[in-house]
């Protein structure tokens, strides 16, 4: 029997399991896909708000501002990437300066560092900010990271150190008996954690009337090249609307600039198409850009965010069933947010239910994927002379080599699909979207996994692909 049982593999659902792995505890993590970060954690704005923009005393509010002071620790710990690129929050009429003006008194008031500047001044630092631009409010402690690798660093260090991750395990039925629960007939677990993103209220039905409803809020977005700080250097808000913060313009840890994203409701909790948003995309975009650089566009994607009819997170146990943990409605800035979520979920909830739990004495940290383009070439040598392989570029757009490949396949919680390599060293991400490297990728899987390859399709949708298992060999 499991002490703790978590459901979902997304950031929360990782982390919970990173924080719970420092404990003797026995902890299993449950997700339906194939892979980790594979729901609104996979696909989003990829950034740290700095706290300014919630609704004063929500848990929004909260955890957003708790989490973004987080981050930089964080991501050092896991050795992942956090970039305090700052941001702009940007006015072109007088009623959004007058809507800028509470977003000043919230920084003020959650002691938020900022600084306010006119349209000319802003566009000194910024010359891609449209003309009708008035007004801007510079947020500095604003940052950028890439979700899904440090979800996917959280899980295999939380492996690395003992929890169990099962996927493409979906969850058909909970029953509570006596002081455990029954998770499928062949899961028995004492506590059992919802984070089960836009499923939450599906997974609480299970067990009760769920006290929330949940609504499936799609994001679409553009991907541009790398553009290497050429068109932007902070994040780009408009003046936020009551459908959200509005459609950016952001930067990566990458170097390329996303566009996005547009707040649609869809009835379908797995519809994560691109659709008629992108057009919206185009014309909310040009109230706060121009110059923008539609000939370097590679991609666009869609994400779905987990909105609930309270309007707010709902972090709690659940009031009926006892070591029944709800974290739901994990909407923007969820992101943000996750890492004080996980602190007060497993510090304020989880661990007095194992008050004579102590700390493991041993703790094991997770080695940095490896990045070829950020080593000198003495580094990239001994390299190759330990495996050649490591001197094969399989990815020419984003230089990525058979040697990385082969590392992230081979690492705890490691890729075993051609979208799961692309997400954890990018062949398949540049100008080219793996028109090149995908077969090659695919034979990799097919020799470090050892398995054939029968049937296989293209990964141009964003959609998971299974190495599947043949006869005969490539």
């Amino acid at each position: 029997m499991y002490d703790i049982t978590i459901i979902g593999a997304g950031i929360i659902g990782s982390l919970l399991a990173h924080s719970l792995s420092k404990f003797d505890l026995k902890v299993l993590v449950l997700e339906k896909e194939n892979d980790v970060a594979e729901g609104a954690t996979g696909a989003n704005s990829a950034m740290v708000h700095s706290g300014h923009d919630p609704k004063p005393g929500t848990l929004k509010a909260k955890y957003n501002l708790l989490g973004n002071r987080m981050f930089p620790d964080l991501c050092k710990q896991l050795q992942v990437e956090y970039v305090p690129t700052g941001a702009y929050v940007v006015a072109t009429s007088k009623e959004e300066e007058e809507t800028m003006d509470g977003l000043i008194k919230n920084c003020e008031d959650r002691r938020i560092p900022y600084e306010v500047m006119d349209g000319d001044t802003a566009r000194i630092h910024e010359p891609n900010l449209s003309d009708n631009v008035t007004k801007a409010l510079s947020l500095p402690t604003t940052g950028i990271i890439c979700p899904w690798e440090v979800t996917i660093a959280a899980m295999e260090e939380a492996m690395l150190n003992g929890v169990e991750l099962r996927l493409g395990y979906k969850v058909e039925s909970i029953r509570k008996q006596d002081d455990r629960f029954i998770v499928n007939d062949d899961v028995e677990t004492k506590v059992l954690v919802n984070c089960a993103g836009v499923h939450v209220d599906d997974i609480t039905n299970m067990l009760r009337v769920s006290p929330y409803k949940v609504e499936a809020r799609k994001g679409e977005y553009f991907v541009f090249d790398r553009l290497n700080g050429k068109y932007i250097k902070h994040v780009i808000y408009p003046t936020p609307s009551v459908k959200g913060k509005g459609v950016l313009a952001v930067p990566t840890v990458h170097e390329n600039v996303l566009l996005g994203p547009n707040s649609d409701f869809t009835a379908d909790k797995d519809d994560n198409t691109t659709s008629d948003g992108l057009e919206y995309i185009r014309r909310e975009i040009n109230k706060t850009m121009k110059n923008i650089p539609y000939n370097k566009m590679i991609h666009t994607f869609a994400g779905l965010r987990p909105h609930i009819d309270l309007n707010d997170f709902y972090i709690q146990e659940d009031d009926q069933i006892e070591n029944f943990i709800h974290v739901a409605g994990i909407e923007s800035p969820g992101i943000s947010s996750a890492p004080a979520i996980v602190k007060d979920v497993v510090e304020g909830i989880i661990m007095p239910k194992f008050a004579e739990c102590r700390a493991k004495e041993e703790y094991v940290h997770r080695k940095p994927f490896i990045d070829m383009r950020k080593m000198s070439d003495e580094q990239i040598n001994e390299l190759i002379s330990k495996d050649p392989d490591f001197g094969k570029i399989i990815c020419r757009c984003e230089k990525i080599s058979k040697g990385q490949i082969k590392d992230v396949i081979n690492r705890k919680c490691g890729a075993t699909t051609i979208r799961g390599v692309k997400m954890r060293c990018r062949p398949g991400m540049g100008r080219c979207q793996g028109g090149f490297c995908e077969p090659e990728v695919l034979k990799i899987l097919s020799e470090q996994l050892h398995q054939n390859v029968e049937d296989i399709k293209l990964d141009k949708e964003g959609s998971n692909v299974f190495v599947a298992l043949a006869k005969e060999d490539l």
